[in-house]
């Protein structure tokens, strides 16, 4: 399991997601399990499921900024601070999570 710790991250209020990742020419990270993946997720999202991050963070880019997206936004959050502390400096997270759009 990630560890939680406190570091600052940008909380992104869901109606404004889209204009968030435009803006900052951003990644979607789902950061669920596959079983919730699909049931839907955001378009041009990368799934990769909290418990394999750690040995996945080669799939990301460290320059881009990433949006960490979950059901309720509390994985997300752990994600995000997981990957401030390993040299993904730009990282956000969806507040609310995807609940909050409603799409989970």
């Amino acid at each position: 399991m990630i560890p939680l710790h406190t570091n600052s991250i940008e909380q992104v209020p869901a109606p404004k997601w889209k204009k968030w990742v435009e803006e900052n020419d951003g990644v979607l990270l789902d950061v669920r399990e596959p079983m919730e993946w699909a049931q839907g997720t955001l378009p041009e999202s990368t799934t990769i499921a909290l418990s394999f991050l750690p040995a996945s963070l080669g799939q990301l880019d460290p320059k881009r900024p990433i949006l960490v997206v979950c059901r309720a936004g509390n994985r997300s959050q752990v994600a995000a601070q997981f990957l401030q502390r390993n040299g993904f400096p730009a990282t956000a997270n969806l507040a609310g999570g995807l609940t909050s759009i409603g799409l989970a």
